[in-house]
Protein backbone atom coordinates (compact mmCIF):
# COMPACT_ATOMS: atom_id res chain seq x y z
CA UNK A 1 0.00 0.00 0.00
CA UNK A 2 1.04 3.48 -1.01
CA UNK A 3 0.41 5.98 1.89
CA UNK A 4 -0.60 9.16 0.55
CA UNK A 5 -0.48 12.76 2.44
CA UNK A 6 0.71 13.25 5.96
CA UNK A 7 -1.13 11.80 8.50
CA UNK A 8 0.20 13.34 11.69
CA UNK A 9 0.35 16.76 11.80
CA UNK A 10 1.23 16.94 15.15
CA UNK A 11 -0.45 19.09 17.56
CA UNK A 12 2.26 22.30 19.80
CA UNK A 13 1.57 20.97 23.27
CA UNK A 14 4.56 22.96 24.64
CA UNK A 15 2.99 24.78 28.08
CA UNK A 16 -0.29 23.92 27.55
CA UNK A 17 -1.84 22.20 30.75
CA UNK A 18 -2.85 18.19 30.21
CA UNK A 19 -4.52 16.47 32.52
CA UNK A 20 -3.97 12.59 31.88
CA UNK A 21 -6.75 9.85 33.60
CA UNK A 22 -5.28 6.55 34.84
CA UNK A 23 -1.75 6.19 35.42
CA UNK A 24 -1.79 2.73 34.19
CA UNK A 25 0.84 1.59 31.71
CA UNK A 26 -0.79 3.47 29.16
CA UNK A 27 -0.76 6.83 31.17
CA UNK A 28 2.58 6.44 32.32
CA UNK A 29 3.88 6.19 29.07
CA UNK A 30 1.60 9.38 27.69
CA UNK A 31 2.49 11.44 30.35
CA UNK A 32 6.23 10.85 29.44
CA UNK A 33 5.61 11.95 25.73
CA UNK A 34 3.61 14.66 26.45
CA UNK A 35 6.51 15.50 29.37
CA UNK A 36 8.93 15.73 26.40
CA UNK A 37 7.09 18.08 24.38
CA UNK A 38 7.12 20.41 26.79
CA UNK A 39 3.53 19.74 27.82
CA UNK A 40 2.52 20.79 31.94
CA UNK A 41 1.68 17.26 32.96
CA UNK A 42 -1.05 16.49 35.25
CA UNK A 43 -1.83 12.60 36.20
CA UNK A 44 -5.23 12.01 37.68
CA UNK A 45 -6.08 8.32 39.27
CA UNK A 46 -8.69 7.13 42.02
CA UNK A 47 -5.64 5.33 43.60
CA UNK A 48 -3.20 6.74 45.96
CA UNK A 49 0.80 6.69 45.63
CA UNK A 50 1.24 3.51 47.99
CA UNK A 51 -1.51 1.56 45.46
CA UNK A 52 0.43 3.07 42.42
CA UNK A 53 4.31 1.97 43.67
CA UNK A 54 6.79 2.81 41.16
CA UNK A 55 4.53 4.33 38.52
CA UNK A 56 4.08 7.13 40.56
CA UNK A 57 7.70 7.99 41.36
CA UNK A 58 8.35 7.57 37.74
CA UNK A 59 5.72 10.00 36.65
CA UNK A 60 6.68 12.92 39.55
CA UNK A 61 10.40 12.23 38.00
CA UNK A 62 9.70 14.09 34.40
CA UNK A 63 7.51 16.58 36.25
CA UNK A 64 4.23 15.94 36.40
CA UNK A 65 1.76 16.68 39.39
CA UNK A 66 -0.30 14.02 40.95
CA UNK A 67 -3.77 14.38 41.55
CA UNK A 68 -4.37 11.07 43.51
CA UNK A 69 -7.27 9.29 45.77
CA UNK A 70 -10.38 10.53 43.33
CA UNK A 71 -11.35 12.70 40.60
CA UNK A 72 -11.63 16.57 42.22
CA UNK A 73 -14.09 17.88 38.86
CA UNK A 74 -12.57 21.78 39.60
CA UNK A 75 -8.86 19.93 38.59
CA UNK A 76 -10.66 18.48 35.27
CA UNK A 77 -12.07 22.09 34.58
CA UNK A 78 -8.89 24.01 34.41
CA UNK A 79 -6.94 22.11 31.67
CA UNK A 80 -6.59 22.27 28.19
CA UNK A 81 -6.44 18.55 26.93
CA UNK A 82 -7.53 15.54 28.85
CA UNK A 83 -5.87 12.15 27.98
CA UNK A 84 -8.10 9.33 29.34
CA UNK A 85 -6.31 5.47 29.52
CA UNK A 86 -8.12 2.87 28.35
CA UNK A 87 -9.25 1.29 31.32
CA UNK A 88 -10.93 4.36 32.72
CA UNK A 89 -14.98 4.23 33.04
CA UNK A 90 -17.17 7.08 32.42
CA UNK A 91 -16.63 9.76 35.14
CA UNK A 92 -18.95 12.60 36.07
CA UNK A 93 -15.60 15.06 36.19
CA UNK A 94 -15.38 13.53 32.55
CA UNK A 95 -18.84 15.01 31.75
CA UNK A 96 -18.49 18.06 33.25
CA UNK A 97 -15.15 18.82 31.26
CA UNK A 98 -16.78 17.51 28.42
CA UNK A 99 -20.13 19.82 29.07
CA UNK A 100 -17.54 22.47 29.75
CA UNK A 101 -15.44 22.32 26.15
CA UNK A 102 -12.35 20.54 27.30
CA UNK A 103 -10.84 18.18 24.56
CA UNK A 104 -10.88 14.90 25.99
CA UNK A 105 -8.94 12.13 23.56
CA UNK A 106 -8.26 8.67 24.48
CA UNK A 107 -4.37 7.58 24.51
CA UNK A 108 -4.96 6.16 21.13
CA UNK A 109 -6.19 9.45 19.76
CA UNK A 110 -2.83 11.17 21.08
CA UNK A 111 -0.22 8.84 19.41
CA UNK A 112 -2.14 9.28 15.93
CA UNK A 113 -1.09 13.18 16.28
CA UNK A 114 2.83 12.26 16.34
CA UNK A 115 2.73 9.00 13.59
CA UNK A 116 3.33 9.28 10.03
CA UNK A 117 3.75 5.35 9.31
CA UNK A 118 0.82 3.09 7.86
CA UNK A 119 -1.60 1.91 10.09
CA UNK A 120 -3.01 -1.35 10.70
CA UNK A 121 -5.72 -1.25 13.45
CA UNK A 122 -7.01 -4.76 14.24
CA UNK A 123 -10.31 -4.72 16.53
CA UNK A 124 -12.92 -7.10 17.50
CA UNK A 125 -14.19 -8.93 20.52
CA UNK A 126 -12.32 -11.92 19.70
CA UNK A 127 -9.06 -12.95 18.05
CA UNK A 128 -7.60 -9.39 18.51
CA UNK A 129 -4.25 -10.64 19.48
CA UNK A 130 -3.67 -13.66 17.71
CA UNK A 131 -3.88 -11.50 14.39
CA UNK A 132 -2.36 -8.76 15.64
CA UNK A 133 0.81 -11.05 16.66
CA UNK A 134 0.75 -12.52 13.09
CA UNK A 135 0.10 -9.11 11.08
CA UNK A 136 3.23 -7.97 12.83
CA UNK A 137 5.05 -11.25 12.11
CA UNK A 138 4.21 -10.79 8.43
CA UNK A 139 4.92 -7.25 8.31
CA UNK A 140 8.58 -7.68 10.62
CA UNK A 141 9.72 -9.63 7.56
CA UNK A 142 8.96 -7.20 4.99
CA UNK A 143 12.24 -4.84 6.49
CA UNK A 144 10.21 -2.11 7.40
CA UNK A 145 10.97 -0.68 10.81
CA UNK A 146 7.43 -2.35 12.43
CA UNK A 147 5.66 -1.64 15.90
CA UNK A 148 3.22 -4.05 17.15
CA UNK A 149 1.05 -3.13 20.24
CA UNK A 150 -1.40 -0.91 21.45
CA UNK A 151 -4.26 -3.68 24.09
CA UNK A 152 -2.12 -5.97 23.41
CA UNK A 153 0.69 -5.24 25.71
CA UNK A 154 2.85 -2.04 24.52
CA UNK A 155 0.96 1.07 24.77
CA UNK A 156 0.61 2.75 21.08
CA UNK A 157 1.84 5.93 22.43
CA UNK A 158 5.36 3.71 22.63
CA UNK A 159 5.60 4.05 19.02
CA UNK A 160 6.16 7.95 19.03
CA UNK A 161 9.76 9.18 18.41
CA UNK A 162 10.64 5.30 16.83
CA UNK A 163 11.57 4.91 13.18
CA UNK A 164 8.42 2.79 12.96
CA UNK A 165 6.40 6.15 13.72
CA UNK A 166 8.15 7.61 10.54
CA UNK A 167 6.48 7.29 6.58
CA UNK A 168 8.43 3.98 5.68
CA UNK A 169 6.79 2.35 9.37
CA UNK A 170 4.28 -0.29 9.84
CA UNK A 171 2.62 0.36 13.33
CA UNK A 172 0.38 -2.56 14.17
CA UNK A 173 -2.26 -2.06 16.91
CA UNK A 174 -4.57 -3.77 18.54
CA UNK A 175 -7.55 -1.51 19.65
CA UNK A 176 -10.42 -2.73 22.37
CA UNK A 177 -13.78 -0.91 22.08
CA UNK A 178 -12.47 1.48 25.50
CA UNK A 179 -9.71 2.83 23.65
CA UNK A 180 -11.59 3.39 20.30
CA UNK A 181 -14.18 5.17 22.45
CA UNK A 182 -12.73 8.87 22.14
CA UNK A 183 -10.95 8.73 18.63
CA UNK A 184 -11.43 11.84 16.44
CA UNK A 185 -8.69 12.06 14.32
CA UNK A 186 -7.07 8.61 14.57
CA UNK A 187 -7.16 7.15 11.25
CA UNK A 188 -6.28 3.31 9.72
CA UNK A 189 -4.60 2.77 6.68
CA UNK A 190 -5.84 -0.55 6.55
CA UNK A 191 -8.77 -1.31 9.66
CA UNK A 192 -8.99 -4.65 10.60
CA UNK A 193 -13.07 -5.53 12.34
CA UNK A 194 -12.68 -9.72 13.08
CA UNK A 195 -16.03 -9.89 14.54
CA UNK A 196 -18.45 -8.36 17.53
CA UNK A 197 -20.45 -10.38 19.92
CA UNK A 198 -22.09 -9.59 22.97
CA UNK A 199 -19.22 -8.24 25.45
CA UNK A 200 -18.50 -5.54 28.30
CA UNK A 201 -21.89 -5.73 29.14
CA UNK A 202 -20.79 -4.71 32.65
CA UNK A 203 -19.84 -1.26 31.18
CA UNK A 204 -21.77 -0.38 28.00
CA UNK A 205 -25.70 -0.39 28.80
CA UNK A 206 -26.65 -1.92 25.37
CA UNK A 207 -24.61 -4.14 22.85
CA UNK A 208 -25.07 -1.48 20.20
CA UNK A 209 -22.89 0.81 22.51
CA UNK A 210 -20.08 -1.88 22.48
CA UNK A 211 -20.70 -2.46 18.34
CA UNK A 212 -20.21 1.30 17.93
CA UNK A 213 -17.23 1.67 19.64
CA UNK A 214 -15.55 -1.00 17.71
CA UNK A 215 -16.49 0.86 14.38
CA UNK A 216 -15.11 3.72 15.55
CA UNK A 217 -11.69 2.20 13.82
CA UNK A 218 -13.49 2.96 10.10
CA UNK A 219 -14.93 6.58 10.93
CA UNK A 220 -11.66 8.45 9.15
CA UNK A 221 -10.81 5.90 6.36
CA UNK A 222 -10.50 7.27 3.02
CA UNK A 223 -11.31 5.85 -0.50
CA UNK A 224 -7.84 4.61 -0.92
CA UNK A 225 -7.89 3.07 2.35
CA UNK A 226 -8.67 -0.85 3.07
CA UNK A 227 -11.38 -2.17 5.62
CA UNK A 228 -10.78 -5.84 6.64
CA UNK A 229 -14.26 -7.83 7.67
CA UNK A 230 -15.69 -11.10 7.65
CA UNK A 231 -17.49 -12.26 4.63
CA UNK A 232 -20.93 -12.58 5.32
CA UNK A 233 -20.84 -10.31 8.04
CA UNK A 234 -23.27 -7.84 7.53
CA UNK A 235 -23.20 -6.01 11.04
CA UNK A 236 -19.02 -5.51 10.17
CA UNK A 237 -20.24 -4.10 6.74
CA UNK A 238 -22.53 -1.61 8.21
CA UNK A 239 -19.54 -0.69 10.70
CA UNK A 240 -17.26 -0.25 7.57
CA UNK A 241 -19.61 1.48 5.61
CA UNK A 242 -19.12 4.86 8.43
CA UNK A 243 -15.81 5.30 6.52
CA UNK A 244 -14.62 5.41 2.77
CA UNK A 245 -12.50 2.53 2.46
CA UNK A 246 -12.68 -0.32 0.13
CA UNK A 247 -13.33 -3.37 1.63
CA UNK A 248 -11.84 -6.69 1.61
CA UNK A 249 -13.43 -9.69 3.11
CA UNK A 250 -11.65 -12.73 4.63
CA UNK A 251 -13.31 -15.80 4.01
CA UNK A 252 -14.66 -14.81 0.35
CA UNK A 253 -13.51 -16.13 -2.67
CA UNK A 254 -12.31 -13.06 -4.09
CA UNK A 255 -10.07 -12.04 -1.47
CA UNK A 256 -8.12 -14.54 1.28
CA UNK A 257 -10.02 -17.91 1.65
CA UNK A 258 -10.29 -21.46 2.06
CA UNK A 259 -10.50 -23.33 -1.01
CA UNK A 260 -9.57 -27.29 -0.70
CA UNK A 261 -6.84 -27.37 1.82
CA UNK A 262 -5.24 -24.64 1.24
CA UNK A 263 -5.95 -20.72 2.09
CA UNK A 264 -5.62 -18.56 -1.32
CA UNK A 265 -5.39 -15.24 -2.32
CA UNK A 266 -5.94 -13.42 -5.60
CA UNK A 267 -2.46 -12.65 -5.17
CA UNK A 268 -1.36 -15.95 -5.15
CA UNK A 269 -1.29 -17.21 -2.02
CA UNK A 270 -1.42 -20.61 -1.85
CA UNK A 271 -0.80 -21.93 2.12
CA UNK A 272 -1.63 -25.79 3.03
CA UNK A 273 -4.22 -26.15 6.13
CA UNK A 274 -1.29 -28.73 7.55
CA UNK A 275 1.35 -26.20 8.15
CA UNK A 276 -0.81 -23.69 10.59
CA UNK A 277 0.12 -24.79 13.73
CA UNK A 278 -2.71 -22.83 15.43
CA UNK A 279 -5.49 -25.04 16.45
CA UNK A 280 -9.32 -24.88 15.65
CA UNK A 281 -11.63 -23.73 13.13
CA UNK A 282 -11.43 -19.91 14.50
CA UNK A 283 -7.95 -19.50 13.84
CA UNK A 284 -8.00 -20.75 10.48
CA UNK A 285 -10.37 -17.50 10.06
CA UNK A 286 -8.01 -15.58 11.88
CA UNK A 287 -4.90 -16.52 9.60
CA UNK A 288 -7.25 -15.52 6.46
CA UNK A 289 -7.73 -12.05 8.13
CA UNK A 290 -4.47 -11.53 9.17
CA UNK A 291 -2.92 -12.75 5.40
CA UNK A 292 -5.38 -10.20 4.35
CA UNK A 293 -4.55 -6.84 6.09
CA UNK A 294 -0.82 -8.39 5.61
CA UNK A 295 -1.44 -8.33 1.64
CA UNK A 296 -3.38 -5.50 1.73
CA UNK A 297 -0.03 -3.23 3.33
CA UNK A 298 2.08 -4.36 0.38
CA UNK A 299 3.82 -7.33 2.41
CA UNK A 300 4.88 -10.32 -0.36
CA UNK A 301 3.19 -13.48 -0.40
CA UNK A 302 6.24 -15.49 0.81
CA UNK A 303 6.75 -13.51 3.91
CA UNK A 304 3.18 -14.32 4.89
CA UNK A 305 3.78 -17.61 3.92
CA UNK A 306 6.88 -17.50 6.44
CA UNK A 307 5.06 -15.84 8.46
CA UNK A 308 1.54 -18.89 8.73
CA UNK A 309 4.22 -21.71 8.65
CA UNK A 310 6.82 -20.52 11.88
CA UNK A 311 3.77 -18.98 13.76
CA UNK A 312 3.17 -21.47 17.09
CA UNK A 313 -0.05 -18.90 18.49
CA UNK A 314 -0.02 -17.06 21.95
CA UNK A 315 -0.06 -18.08 25.42
CA UNK A 316 -3.54 -19.14 26.70
CA UNK A 317 -5.33 -18.93 23.53
CA UNK A 318 -6.45 -22.66 22.48
CA UNK A 319 -2.99 -23.92 23.67
CA UNK A 320 -1.97 -27.43 24.06
CA UNK A 321 -1.06 -28.29 26.98
CA UNK A 322 -0.77 -32.48 26.98
CA UNK A 323 -2.34 -35.34 25.70
CA UNK A 324 -3.63 -37.85 28.57
CA UNK A 325 -5.20 -41.14 28.71
CA UNK A 326 -6.34 -40.28 24.97
CA UNK A 327 -7.81 -37.07 26.08
CA UNK A 328 -6.19 -33.48 25.16
CA UNK A 329 -6.64 -30.61 26.72
CA UNK A 330 -6.51 -26.98 25.83
CA UNK A 331 -5.96 -23.73 27.73
CA UNK A 332 -8.12 -21.00 26.44
CA UNK A 333 -7.84 -19.10 29.54
CA UNK A 334 -8.67 -15.31 27.49
CA UNK A 335 -11.69 -16.60 26.20
CA UNK A 336 -13.14 -14.24 28.57
CA UNK A 337 -16.34 -13.61 27.01
CA UNK A 338 -19.25 -16.22 25.76
CA UNK A 339 -18.41 -15.50 22.26
CA UNK A 340 -14.70 -16.41 22.56
CA UNK A 341 -16.07 -19.47 24.87
CA UNK A 342 -18.51 -20.92 21.64
CA UNK A 343 -15.17 -20.46 19.44
CA UNK A 344 -13.33 -22.85 21.44
CA UNK A 345 -15.80 -25.30 20.96
CA UNK A 346 -16.70 -24.95 17.82
CA UNK A 347 -12.98 -24.85 16.75
CA UNK A 348 -12.71 -28.40 17.97
CA UNK A 349 -16.01 -29.63 15.60
CA UNK A 350 -15.30 -32.43 14.02
CA UNK A 351 -12.24 -33.05 15.55
CA UNK A 352 -12.65 -36.42 17.45
CA UNK A 353 -15.14 -36.27 20.78
CA UNK A 354 -16.82 -34.17 22.57
CA UNK A 355 -15.61 -31.45 25.29
CA UNK A 356 -15.75 -31.63 28.83
CA UNK A 357 -15.83 -27.72 29.46
CA UNK A 358 -13.94 -25.49 32.25
CA UNK A 359 -15.86 -22.33 32.66
CA UNK A 360 -16.88 -19.27 35.37
CA UNK A 361 -15.13 -16.59 36.96
CA UNK A 362 -16.85 -12.82 37.23
CA UNK A 363 -20.10 -12.48 34.78
CA UNK A 364 -19.44 -9.67 32.48
CA UNK A 365 -23.58 -9.15 32.04
CA UNK A 366 -23.56 -11.41 28.82
CA UNK A 367 -26.62 -14.67 28.36
CA UNK A 368 -24.83 -17.89 28.08
CA UNK A 369 -27.91 -19.05 25.62
CA UNK A 370 -24.60 -19.30 22.64
CA UNK A 371 -22.61 -21.46 24.85
CA UNK A 372 -25.86 -24.05 25.68
CA UNK A 373 -26.27 -24.03 21.99
CA UNK A 374 -22.41 -25.03 21.26
CA UNK A 375 -22.71 -27.31 24.39
CA UNK A 376 -25.38 -29.40 23.27
CA UNK A 377 -24.09 -30.37 19.51
CA UNK A 378 -20.00 -30.73 21.02
CA UNK A 379 -20.38 -30.76 24.87
CA UNK A 380 -19.61 -33.63 27.02
CA UNK A 381 -20.45 -32.08 30.55
CA UNK A 382 -19.46 -28.72 31.84
CA UNK A 383 -17.03 -27.95 34.97
CA UNK A 384 -17.93 -24.40 37.04
CA UNK A 385 -16.00 -22.36 38.94
CA UNK A 386 -15.84 -19.13 40.28
CA UNK A 387 -18.73 -16.38 40.76
CA UNK A 388 -20.63 -17.16 37.72
CA UNK A 389 -20.91 -20.96 38.30
CA UNK A 390 -24.41 -20.68 39.63
CA UNK A 391 -25.72 -18.84 36.50
CA UNK A 392 -23.77 -20.62 33.80
CA UNK A 393 -25.43 -24.00 35.34
CA UNK A 394 -28.47 -22.63 34.88
CA UNK A 395 -28.13 -22.10 31.36
CA UNK A 396 -26.81 -25.39 30.69
CA UNK A 397 -29.32 -27.37 33.01
CA UNK A 398 -30.67 -30.10 30.72
CA UNK A 399 -27.87 -29.77 28.40
CA UNK A 400 -25.53 -31.77 29.72
CA UNK A 401 -24.60 -32.95 33.67
CA UNK A 402 -23.01 -30.07 35.22
CA UNK A 403 -21.12 -29.69 38.43
CA UNK A 404 -19.61 -27.09 40.52
CA UNK A 405 -16.08 -27.35 41.66
CA UNK A 406 -14.43 -24.70 44.61
CA UNK A 407 -11.31 -23.93 42.61
CA UNK A 408 -9.71 -24.44 39.08
CA UNK A 409 -7.44 -27.63 40.24
CA UNK A 410 -10.26 -29.54 41.13
CA UNK A 411 -12.30 -28.97 38.07
CA UNK A 412 -9.42 -30.20 36.46
CA UNK A 413 -9.27 -33.48 38.14
CA UNK A 414 -13.22 -33.82 38.20
CA UNK A 415 -12.66 -32.67 34.20
CA UNK A 416 -10.66 -35.77 33.52
CA UNK A 417 -13.19 -38.23 35.26
CA UNK A 418 -15.60 -37.05 32.75
CA UNK A 419 -13.72 -37.11 29.88
CA UNK A 420 -13.55 -40.37 27.56
CA UNK A 421 -10.69 -41.42 25.02
CA UNK A 422 -10.80 -39.18 22.22
CA UNK A 423 -12.72 -36.05 24.01
CA UNK A 424 -10.68 -32.79 24.70
CA UNK A 425 -10.89 -30.66 28.32
CA UNK A 426 -11.09 -27.11 26.95
CA UNK A 427 -10.38 -24.31 29.48
CA UNK A 428 -12.53 -21.72 27.71
CA UNK A 429 -14.24 -19.57 31.32
CA UNK A 430 -16.79 -17.29 29.35
CA UNK A 431 -15.98 -14.75 31.85
CA UNK A 432 -12.95 -12.60 33.64
CA UNK A 433 -10.61 -13.88 36.13
CA UNK A 434 -10.88 -11.07 38.56
CA UNK A 435 -12.85 -13.23 40.83
CA UNK A 436 -10.42 -15.75 41.99
CA UNK A 437 -7.14 -14.15 40.00
CA UNK A 438 -4.90 -11.27 39.02
CA UNK A 439 -5.52 -12.04 35.38
CA UNK A 440 -6.46 -14.45 32.77
CA UNK A 441 -2.98 -15.64 32.32
CA UNK A 442 -2.38 -16.28 36.05
CA UNK A 443 -5.90 -18.42 35.14
CA UNK A 444 -4.17 -20.25 32.41
CA UNK A 445 -0.93 -20.82 34.38
CA UNK A 446 -3.19 -22.65 37.31
CA UNK A 447 -4.57 -25.00 34.97
CA UNK A 448 -1.86 -26.13 32.62
CA UNK A 449 -0.08 -26.93 36.69
CA UNK A 450 -3.07 -29.04 37.85
CA UNK A 451 -2.95 -30.51 34.08
CA UNK A 452 0.77 -31.46 33.87
CA UNK A 453 0.21 -32.62 37.60
CA UNK A 454 -2.40 -34.89 36.54
CA UNK A 455 -1.10 -38.80 36.65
Amino acid sequence: MTRTGNKAAGRDLKGKRVLIVGLGKSGLAAARVLAARGANVLVNDAREAEALGARAEEARAFGAELILGGHPEERFLDVDQIVVSPGVPPLPALSAAEAAGVPIASEVELASWFVNATVIAITGTNGKSTVTTLIGEMCARSGRPTFVGGNLGTPLIDVVGTDAAGEKGLVVAELSSFQLERVDRFRADIAVLLNVSPDHLDRYDYYADYAIAKGNVFNRQRAQDVAVIAAGDHLGAALAGRGAATARRFGAADDVHVEGDHIVSREGLHFPLASLRIAGRHNVENACAAACAALAAGVTVSNVERALAEFGGLPHRMEHVRELDGVTYFDDSKATNVGAAVAALEGLRGAGGRSVLIAGGRHKGSSYAPLARAMKDLGRAAVLVGESSAQIEASLAGVVPCERTGDLSEAVSRARELAEPGDFVVLAPACSSFDMFRSYAERGDVFQRAVKELR
